[in-house]
Parts: structure tokens; sequence; C-alpha cells
């Protein structure tokens, strides 16, 4: 994109954004090449923890809910920590790097969960969360094969190893799938794109509606963003509280508002606060109050 830019005059302001999970020996290591690339490319970086955002570290966050299922937490949060780094840097897109490989694989994962509202957009070149900041995937078309031969033959530097959590996540079952499909028909990525974008959903099929969550005030289809919800589950013990039924999630949480209306006096709000908020803030006021940070 920097090289486009120089070369077209494209006239873009570009930033690096960077999301720290606290995944030791995976993302810790990978952060330093983000470094190299803002020192090589001379472009400001900006990295944003979930240490900083929610008070765990993904370490911490399988250290309790275990290996099954930690990976909806990160995507959860990490969803969620592009958009707020986005709002940050207060830039008008967000690019991300997902290539023709993520969108048929997501394209997959949709059909085999049934996720119609997913379904309609996961192939949209552009989104919009809602929240007034679409997101770009200008490597769409691009397979991933071709992406680390780029790489590779223009000596770039850059970070290939597989997160440590990867191999118990669902997405593995679809990439699987779909390689053995690649083998016997290596355009299989591009017709499954092109399903995903001729696929219209009724007009009586029932989507969610975008709202902002009553907790942390960010853009959501329930009352409580799922990020809330896992968060809330994690400072009460409950760390499996957001991954089921909607039903019985909502049951549980107005049990547990009940109990404690006022704050939720975790481990999370007292001793991991943000360093520029009081000590007394709790976590859904420190994810609301947030300040921008300024770019040199």
């Amino acid at each position: 994109m920097k090289l486009l830019n120089e070369k077209y005059n494209y006239k873009l302001k570009l930033f690096l954004l960077s999301i720290d999970e606290g995944i030791t020996g995976y993302r810790d290591d990978s952060l330093n090449t983000v470094k190299q690339n803002r020192d090589d490319y001379e472009m400001p970086l900006k990295i944003l923890s979930y240490k900083e955002l929610y008070g765990w570290t993904m370490d911490e966050i399988v250290a309790e809910i275990g290996r099954k299922n930690n990976c909806t937490f990160c995507g959860v949060f990490r969803r969620q920590a592009l958009d707020r780094g986005a709002h940050l840097l207060k830039v008008d897109c967000l690019a991300t790097g997902h290539n023709a490989d993520d969108i048929a694989e997501t394209v997959l994962m949709n059909i085999l969960r049934g996720d119609v509202a997913r379904l309609n957009r996961c192939t949209s070149i552009v989104t919009d969360n809602g929240d007034g900041i679409p997101r770009v995937k200008p490597m769409k078309y691009t397979y991933e094969k071709e992406i680390v031969m780029y790489a590779y033959f223009k000596k770039l530097v850059y970070f290939s190893t597989e997160c440590i959590f990867a191999p118990n996540a669902y997405r593995g079952h679809a990439r699987m799938l779909l390689k053995d499909m690649e083998k016997i028909d290596p355009s299989v990525i591009m017709k499954i794109i092109h399903s995903g974008e001729t696929l219209k959903v009724k007009l009586t099929a029932n989507l969610p509606t975008l709202m902002k969550c009553s907790s942390c005030g960010y853009i959501s289809s329930q009352e409580t963003c799922k990020a809330c919800v896992l968060l809330e589950g994690l400072n009460k013990g409950l760390p499996k509280l957001g991954i089921g039924k909607s039903s019985k999630v909502k049951k549980a949480l107005e049990e547990i508002k009940e109990k404690n209306s006022a704050c939720c006096n975790s481990r999370t709000c007292n001793e991991n606060n943000v360093e520029d908020l009081n000590d007394k803030t709790c976590l859904c006021n420190r994810l609301k109050n947030i300040q921008p940070v300024q770019i040199c």
C-alpha cells in the first residue's frame, strides 16, 4: 500500500495498527517485526494490548478457560480492539490483511454454522460496523501463497509463525476442508468467494439490528456486546458465560446484575486500570473513556 501510494500519488496518510493479545512466544515476537516495518517504512505505529483494554492477556484467559473456545475470546476482543484503535488514530478507514483464502474459509465457516447475518457480508470488500469507520480488504482476491511468494522474493521482513492456540480453532477445520478441495480443483477458493458474493438473504430473514452496548457503548447487535459478556464471565469466575445459547447468557447476566448493580468490583477493575484513568474506575467506564492518542 505504501509503494502504490507513493507510485501513483494517492495522497493517503498511512498508519500502522497492531494488537498485542498477550501471547508469549507468538505476539511478542511478531511485534518486533511490526516495529521493524515501522522503522523501514517510516510509518507511525500504534500498539494496543488486551491488557490495556480489557485487563486480561490471552495467556491469562487460556489459563482460566482452557484450550477449548479460547479463540472465541480472542476473535471478539481483537475485532473490537481494532475498531477502538481506528477511533484512537482518527482514521477514515481500516485496511486489514484478509486474503482470498481467509475469505473462502469464512464463507465455509458461516455456512457450517448457519450464520446468515455474517454470510451476507463476509465477502464484501468494504464493510461498516455502524461506527462510521469502514473496513476494507485490499487483498481480497489475492491468494495466500501469492502474498508469501511476493514477500519472499522481495526479501520483505515478515512474521509467518502460526498462533500457538490456533490448532484448536474452529477455522482450522474449514481450512483443512478448503485445502483438500483445492487439491481437486485449484480454482475452488475463487469459486467459493463468488458464491458468497452472489448469495442473497431473503427479506423475511431475521437479521440483527445494530445498537450501542449498554455497558461500554460499543456497537453491538445485542443490549450487551459479546466482549462485555465475555469479560463479565472472566471477572466473575464464570469463564464460559459468553459461550453457549444467548438465552442462557442473558439469564445469567440478569442474575449477576441483580447481585451487583453498582460496579463489577472485579480483579480487573481494581488492579489493572489504564494508566491515565482513576484507580476506582470500573472496567466498563475504562472502555468508554479511553482517550485518543496524539500521533507525531
